[in-house]
């Protein structure tokens, strides 16, 4: 595969993250711009920028994504609905939602399976839209990593998503390929953070990435920097 089709392979996966805690409405509209240019999966945005981003993006292909219980997974159950159906409402067809990481560690797998259904059957109700479940892999073990994707795929999570992008570290090739060996092949998965290059995307994917969340898109996808990669 040459560079061209890497790049054109890459963007149809990536989700163009836009939510860094300091950009407004003009960073959210040339987002929606580079998203139109390199024509990404979706954009992914604060829940305050939804409404912009599905009118900016009206009669592409290129959905919008939008973040719940963002970034510590904090929020009660009911917040996280609420968020979930504002944003529905305003024109998100992809919620990528934290889990509970605290619950997690105190094995209160119980929590977490309501809380992922109870989202999950929401989204599921709006036609062709999707929940990612984000457990921030650079906060737990092999052993609540694995515990974490067999609870999203039970309770019906689309995609399982490495991190935030705003803890210790992002994605790891090997959380990849740990998080693959558990998932059924129902389930996808996005690595998140810290992907700033056209090979780092590439290992992703081939690792068993099916979404790359990342800043980085015109930097990944740009030919000039993309042949700097090799």
């Amino acid at each position: 595969m040459d560079i061209e089709e890497q790049i054109k392979m890459v963007a149809s996966r990536i989700d163009h993250a836009v939510l860094n805690p300091s950009e407004g409405d003009i960073d959210v509209s040339r987002a929606c711009s580079i998203a139109r240019k390199y024509d990404v999966a979706s954009i992914c945005v604060k829940p305050c920028h939804v409404i912009l981003a599905a009118s900016e993006l009206q009669g592409s292909d290129i959905t919008v994504c939008t973040v719940v219980g963002f970034p510590h997974g904090a929020n009660t159950t009911g917040i996280k609905y609420a968020e979930a159906m504002e944003a529905l409402k305003n024109g998100a067809a992809e919620i990528d939602m934290v889990i509970n990481i605290g619950k997690l560690k105190d094995e209160n797998l119980s929590y977490l399976q309501t809380e992922i259904e109870f989202i999950s059957r929401l989204v599921h109700q709006a036609k062709g839209s999707i929940l990612k479940v984000i457990i921030e892999t650079a906060l737990l073990d092999e052993k609540q990593k694995i515990t974490a994707c067999k609870v999203a795929e039970e309770a019906g999570a689309d995609f399982v998503k490495t991190s935030t992008g705003f803890s210790s570290r992002g994605a790891a090739l090997q959380d990849i390929e740990l998080m693959r060996s558990v998932l059924s092949p129902n389930v996808r998965i996005k690595a998140s953070g810290g992907i700033k290059t056209l090979q780092q995307a590439v290992d992703f994917i081939n690792a068993g990435c099916d979404r790359i969340g990342t800043s980085k898109t015109e930097t990944i996808l740009s030919k000039q920097e993309a042949d700097g990669d090799y």
